[in-house]
């Protein structure tokens, strides 16, 4: 694992650790409503759409879309990836969005476009910490 990550890291809260502890083990986990059946990220103990605290885990299929980006040129001081970098929100096929880096592609808006199929793949930034990231889907 590398030890030369240097970019801020998660700190996970009681409502996330399932998230990050998932990511550990290279699963993509997020929750679902029981009552509505809608999925949504970000964790948390009640339904965003009918407000129920019947809700559950369960492992995302790791599969979506790109549903917007920026490629950063200029970051923080200590970046999470090299210079230039693509920093997105993908849609998951399951509904939810989630915000994350396109890693497996040119940073070039002639390469990476809206709507681009996407997968999920684990970076083990740290041993306690695993981040997900998407690249382009095969």
């Amino acid at each position: 694992m590398p030890d030369e990550y240097k970019a801020p890291l998660p700190n996970p809260t009681p409502e996330t650790k399932p998230f990050w502890e998932a990511c550990k083990r290279h699963e993509l986990r997020v929750q679902r409503c029981r009552d509505c059946a809608q999925a949504y990220f970000y964790p948390r103990d009640l339904c965003p759409h009918c407000l129920s605290r019947n809700v559950e885990w369960f492992q995302a299929s790791g599969r979506g879309k790109l549903h917007t980006f920026v490629i950063v040129h200029r970051g923080l001081k200590v970046t999470p990836l090299e210079l230039p970098y693509v920093l997105a929100v993908v849609e998951l096929d399951e509904g939810p969005r989630i915000m994350t880096n396109l890693v497996g592609v040119e940073p070039d808006p002639a390469k990476v476009h809206c709507d681009m199929p996407v997968v999920v793949e684990f970076a083990d930034v740290t041993d306690a910490v695993t981040l997900p990231r998407f690249r382009p889907a095969a």
